[in-house]
Order: structure tokens, then sequence, then C-alpha cells
């Protein structure tokens, strides 16, 4: 969880994170997060009263005529929960809802690798799966704000189970939740992905990235599955959006160039037709450790109609 206090131009006055948690009862998770934003704010020695909106940034699925969270993969106990509306009567403030893949996006075209571009395409790449999209200069979210669900498109037909329900979905192959599951079923007692994690049920993917550099061959093979999979899915979004811009979040932002970028270009490379193949650009996040912090912002930036800079590439 990452809070953050800042100005139109995307400097931080104060942030703190913490891991979320989630309780089960949304209505405390809130309440606790709206204790942290107040203590925030304290620390930088302002009042609520100095804040002009609170920007939130959720995972999906969201209703935006009803307002309501509709039951997020990764936020057990969520179901129809009217955060902006709760978030709203405990700090005072209004409140601006985005999905955090929509805000993550329009953090990066803000501020990040997506400046300078009018068609970007970012996927966030950590527990889950999801796209935000920047199209002509603005975001786009679709019907029912239910544009960019990408991992929840098909990779495999009757693949491996996903978090929301149904089988095969690119997020069950590359969202990390779901790839830390299949290294602790599978990865080798001994070997060195278990070894540097301190044993097979402490494996995650950061550990897959490390042994892969020390070429393990064990995770070298792990990681060109992974690259084939995340290649499947960004040639379905080169296909169907031609963007000029791809940015990847955190997990190929990890790995680099070597273990991940530079392998997932050339398939999407072999597989896209030439007059988009030569102009796409494939990029890691720019904003790394901070890019939580400005996602938010840039959910309460939407809100309020604050434009974009103009090295942003907007209109």
């Amino acid at each position: 969880m990452a809070l953050a206090l800042g100005d139109e131009r995307g400097r931080l006055r104060a942030s703190r994170r913490r891991p979320t948690a989630p309780s089960g009862e949304p209505e405390r998770d809130l309440e606790r997060l709206a204790e942290d934003a107040r203590a925030l704010v304290r620390e930088a020695g302002m009042g609520l009263q100095d804040v002009a909106a609170v920007g939130l940034s959720l995972p999906g699925p969201y209703d935006p005529e009803r307002e309501l969270v509709c039951s997020p993969p990764n936020l057990p106990g969520w179901r129809e929960v009217p955060a902006r509306a709760w978030l709203a009567a405990a700090l005072g403030r209004p409140v601006y809802v985005e999905n955090d893949a929509n805000a993550a996006a329009l953090a990066e075209w803000r501020f990040g690798a997506g400046r300078g571009f009018r068609d970007l395409v970012f996927l966030t790449m950590s527990t889950g799966v999801g796209a935000g999209l920047v199209l002509g200069g603005r975001l786009h979210r679709g019907l029912a704000w239910g544009a960019g669900e990408v991992g929840h498109a098909p990779v495999e037909w009757e693949g491996e189970a996903c978090a929301c329900g149904l089988r095969g979905c690119l997020e069950a192959y590359v969202g990390g939740a779901a790839w830390t599951r299949r290294l602790r079923a599978t990865a080798e007692e001994g070997g060195r992905m278990a070894r540097l994690a301190g044993g097979r049920a402490r494996v995650s993917p950061e550990h897959v990235l490390r042994a892969a550099g020390e070429g393990d061959a064990a995770a070298l093979r792990e990681l060109a599955r992974y690259n084939d999979y995340l290649a499947r899915g960004l040639v379905g979004l080169v296909f169907t959006l031609a963007p000029e811009a791809i940015v990847l979040g955190t997990i190929p932002t990890a790995a680099g160039d070597a273990l991940c970028l530079d392998p997932v270009r050339e398939r999407v490379a072999r597989r896209v037709w030439p007059g988009v193949r030569e102009r796409l650009r494939i990029l890691p996040s720019a904003l790394g450790p901070v890019l939580g912090e400005l996602a938010g912002l840039c959910a309460a930036f939407e809100g309020l109609g604050v434009e974009a800079g103009p090295a942003s590439g907007a209109g």
C-alpha cells in the first residue's frame, strides 16, 4: 500500500508504504487507509483542508455507475464496496477512484517512460496483470470501465486456473501471485532457486531472476516460459491497438533487457507486421519505486481535470 502527498507537478511532499494485508472487512481496510492518510498530512505539516482531492488507485473491476469496487481477485472480501463514498466521508475531501492499471498508465505517461507518446499501453506486471490505455492523448476506460483487462484474455484455451475463475488467462502465467504458486509447487528442492529463497516453499519470481542472472538452467527455462506467454499477450495488444509504446511494469522491469525485455521484443517482432514492428517501442517502467505513489496522484489529477504538462505529449 503506497500513500503520497504531492502537487500537480508530481513532486512528493510526503509518502509512506506498508503491506496491503486486506482483513477481509473492506470498511476496516479503508478506515486504516484513512488513518494513514491523516497521519501523512500531519507529517507534512498540513491539514486535510489543504488537500484539493484524494486519488484512490485500486484493482478492478469497478462499476462506475454505482461507484462500487466489485470483487477484485486479489482483494478477498471486497464485494460491491463503495470505496469512494466511504473514504470521502472519512476524510471530508473529494475522492476520485481509478483502476490501478489506468492510474499507473497515466503516471508513466505524465512523468515516466510514456512521455511524448499519444498512444500508450502500460501493463501492471506484479501481483496480477492489467493494462492502462492512453489513446490519442486520453485515458480510455471503455464500456463500464472494462477496457484493459488483458490479464484475463486467454493465452491457453483450457490452461492454468486463474484467480478470476476462468482458465488459461494471461495472468495465470505471468501474474506474480500465480507464478509464485507455480514455483513453490515445481521448483527443485535442492536447486539454485530454492537455495536462494531458503527453501522451495519460499521461492518467488525474485529468486528466478537472481538464479537466471547466474546462468542457472532451471531458472532460465522458467523465465523463457514467462517470456513466451508475455509475448503472446503483447501480440494481441499490438494487432488490436497498434500503440506507439508498451510500458511493462514490475517483473519485466526488474528482469531487465537481457533476461526479459529483449527476448520479449524479439518474440513480438517475429509475430507482428513490419510497419508496426519497426516503430513499436517496448519499454521498462521509468518510475520505479514511486510508481504507486504517482499513480494515486494521477487518479486525483484525472478527477480534477488537471492537464498533463507539455512534455507528456498531451494535446
